[in-house]
């Protein structure tokens, strides 16, 4: 029901967010887009098949979307402090075909559908009402791309390619029965630890890397 769609690192800025992933992958992450109907914009990099990696950050020049942002880019104090204490691959994006069969009885969890963008939608994404991380970010954000494959040919490829992802977390057992129960594939490997944090293992031209 559920698949592995995009990794996130979610930046106080952009900048900050491009020159993290330089600094765990020696590779420079080309712009993205600009999300004006979320104020948020981003750099991209493929990582093999349909996978990819997004680093996200309020963008200072967009509009207010008159409704929450999502990945709790609203709260840049926690986005701050989240940073500074070394969790920046935040979080994950799963597909979820079709997203009302999945949010029935867990929107507690996901947040609501929300059509995007709003003003002419293609696709859905699951925003809470507060614009938070679905689980404080232990869980993943949904997208449902309406029955088309997201177009890789406007992501760069520079020859990253996901090996494997893991999260630390002290409700381990929790999260795991929940991707179980959905039956996400291509999920992070899920092992206990003190508190949240994502590891993504990436074969690069320059070798093994791990980004945190």
């Amino acid at each position: 029901m559920l698949t592995l769609d995009h990794l996130t690192v979610i930046a106080p800025t952009l900048a900050e967010g491009v020159a993290h992933v330089r600094e765990c992958l020696d590779l420079d992450v080309p712009f993205g887009q600009r999300h004006v109907y979320m104020g948020t914009h981003n750099h991209l990099l493929q990582l093999g098949d349909t996978i990819y990696l997004e680093i996200v950050a309020l963008d200072p020049e967009g509009v207010n979307p008159g409704r929450a942002r999502w990945f709790g880019l609203d709260d840049r104090k926690q986005v701050r402090r989240d940073w500074d204490a070394g969790r920046r691959l935040r979080g994950w994006v799963a597909r979820a075909d079709p997203i009302d069969d999945v949010l029935k009885d867990r929107e507690a969890i996901f947040g609501r559908k929300v059509g995007l963008p709003m003003d002419a939608p293609a696709f859905d994404f699951a925003v809470p009402d507060d614009g938070s991380l679905p689980w404080g970010g232990a869980a993943p954000s949904l997208i449902d791309r309406r029955g088309k494959a997201r177009s890789m040919a406007s992501i760069a490829d520079l020859g990253a390619r996901l090996r494997g992802f893991s999260l630390e977390h002290p409700e381990a057992d929790a999260i795991a029965a929940l991707l179980l129960e959905l039956g996400a594939e291509r999920a992070p490997v899920i092992t206990y630890g003190p508190e949240l944090r994502y590891r993504a293992q990436l074969d690069t031209p320059a070798g093994l890397k791990e980004l945190s």
